[in-house]
């Protein structure tokens, strides 16, 4: 953040990003300047987001598409889950979770086992191969979050973290 603005705000040094000087750039009224500035900046950190879970999901194994990633992520933390569930939390079709699910099972990364709580349905589990690839490559990945913000106080990071949270969970739905 700059001084005398906040981010996206044209302060002491000059206009913010994408704005001309003495406005927004696009006439918009300047309450909106905060959403224009998250839009703008979301917008580039879910590019780098999904092109690093390309590379993550490939480091786990080359065949994976970058979807995989998640699913190792969400799996690892919740444990075994339904495929329904999966679906419902990354708000994907039924169809798209079904065919991500069989090509993680191919590789022997996923498996499926028969729900206690109805035999009819089966939840998601990594195997003891995808957990581990998984874990590799997670903690790499967290290494290099580590340098990235070596600068930061661990406050801001937690505070950082807060915010997505909350932001992710009032996506859902």
């Amino acid at each position: 953040m700059r001084a005398g603005g906040t981010a996206g705000e044209g302060g002491a040094d000059g206009p913010g990003p994408g704005e001309t000087p003495g406005g927004t750039g696009s006439g918009r009224a300047p309450a909106e300047r905060e959403f224009l500035a998250l839009e703008r900046e979301l917008a580039v950190f879910l590019r780098r987001a999904r092109a690093q879970s390309g590379e993550m999901a490939r480091e786990v194994h080359p065949e994976l598409e970058p979807a995989a990633y998640g699913l190792f992520v969400r799996l690892d933390d919740a444990g075994p889950q339904r495929a329904t569930e999966l679906s419902a939390y990354f708000g994907v079709g039924k169809a798209t979770m079904s065919r991500q699910l069989r090509a993680l099972e191919q590789l022997g990364l996923v498996a499926r086992d028969p729900d206690p709580a109805d035999g009819r349905a089966s939840l998601v589990r990594l195997t003891d191969e995808g957990r581990d690839r998984f874990r590799h490559v997670r903690d790499a990945r967290r290494e290099r979050y580590v340098r990235k913000l070596a600068d930061w106080d661990r406050a801001e990071v937690a505070e950082l973290a807060r915010l997505l949270h909350h932001f992710n969970q009032r996506s859902e739905g």
